[in-house]
């Protein structure tokens, strides 16, 4: 018998044997992409598309009466108002009462919580009297900022605890679109990495959990006016916290048919030495916009950010006619650019109703066009002139 022979495990006949040369690839081990577990279905998808078009269609735009109870107590002491439930209640019904020339301006109302539970005067809940004159209703959700650890006084947005079941309670109750406002800040060391992928995070979020509701999240990432930093300055750091949005919108898979975004308009700082044009600032937005904002996403209804009236309503309609293409319906979501003339002229007194509904009928039509491109300015009012800036808002 033949003794077996002994191969060497290093020999280039075992090599062979094994059909492995030097020069064969080592394997590679098979790599999973991630899965996303479809959590809308066609229908769903559907409902929040359709929602989100018919609030910003042609011509259309946002009416943000989401102050709180705090914001709407600084607006009324300007006015020497008492800052009374009742009070409250009247002047929005005001507002949501301005006869038929505001139907085609306003698509969409946001509410605080007090007021999606109030009734007009002959007693019908106002989110339904503002579905009747075919507006969408929305709703303020997030409960305020609060300080982020470890940072140069920079904030995050709380209010997800608890969100689902708010939003399903909201949606029962008229609700088909919501508002959560995260809130930067420019200066020589912020916005931060940590902020800005934070507050993305907080944003992602909460769109998530409205849209599981079949409620149209609007994405609100402002950052504030405050500061002498130039037009350049503020479109980079708009561009960056944009592109930090959209990554984390599309990591939480979130559908962006059925999503707004509210956004800053790129201006420099308010303590600015150097003043830009209107089309100065129109050709920074626009651009800023296009190297961020997918066309998937319907709209874009900017704030209006401490902007006088006018002023709000001279740069929309430049980026409305900004030479660029827009995917995108480029329109409003304004609170104080759409009320400080109306607020004015009512000064809290119930014979000046009328007077108040006029002056908000008017900016209300300003600015429908503004969203076509199609405003001619005539000079503000004293009122519409004068600068809405307010240091370090909140509401």
């Amino acid at each position: 018998m033949l003794p077996s022979l002994q191969i060497d495990p290093f020999s280039a006949e075992h090599r062979r044997s094994r059909k492995v040369t030097k020069s064969s690839p080592p394997k590679l081990k098979r790599v999973r992409m991630p899965h996303a577990y479809p959590f809308l279905t066609p229908e769903q998808k559907k409902e929040l598309s359709d929602i989100a078009q018919r609030i910003v269609a042609t011509g259309k735009g946002i009416l943000a009466a989401d102050e709180s109870t705090g914001s709407v107590a600084k607006r009324f002491q300007s006015i020497n108002a008492e800052n009374t439930e009742e009070n409250r209640r009247l002047y929005r019904q005001l507002l949501f009462t301005a006869d038929d020339r505001v139907s085609p301006c306003i698509g969409g109302v946001i509410l605080f919580h007090e007021t999606m539970y109030q009734k007009t005067d002959d007693g019908k809940p106002f989110p339904q009297y503002l579905k009747d004159r075919g507006m969408v209703v929305g709703i303020k959700v997030d409960k305020g900022v609060v300080p982020l650890a470890g940072t140069n006084g920079e904030t995050t947005t709380q209010g997800l605890d608890g969100l689902y079941e708010r939003c399903a309670q909201y949606k029962k109750d008229g609700a088909d679109f919501a508002k959560w406002r995260c809130v930067l800040k420019i200066t020589p060391t912020t916005p931060s990495r940590l902020a800005i992928i934070e507050n993305a995070n907080v944003l992602a979020r909460y769109a998530s959990i409205c849209q599981m509701h079949g409620i149209v999240p609007i994405v609100e990432p402002e950052i504030l006016p405050d500061g002498d930093h130039d037009l350049k300055r503020c479109q980079y750091i708009t561009e960056k916290v944009l592109a930090a949005v959209y990554k984390a919108l599309s990591d939480h898979h979130v559908y962006l048919e059925g999503t707004l975004l509210k956004p800053n308009m790129v201006t420099a700082g308010h303590s600015c030495s150097h003043k830009y044009s209107n089309q100065e600032i129109a050709m920074a937005t626009v651009t800023a916009l296009r190297r961020t904002v997918p066309p998937a996403v319907p709209g874009i209804t900017f704030l209006s950010g401490g902007q006088s009236e006018e002023e709000a309503s001279v740069n929309l309609n430049a980026m409305n006619q900004c030479p660029l293409h827009r995917p995108w319906a480029l329109t409003f979501s304004y609170g104080r650019a759409l009320q400080a003339s109306a607020l004015k002229a009512w000064g809290g007194k119930k014979e000046n109703g009328k007077a108040c509904q006029e002056e908000f009928v008017k900016r209300a039509l300003a600015n429908s066009l503004a969203c076509q491109g199609k405003y001619v300015s005539s000079g503000a009012s004293a009122a519409g002139g004068e600068s809405l800036f307010v240091a370090n808002h909140a509401y």
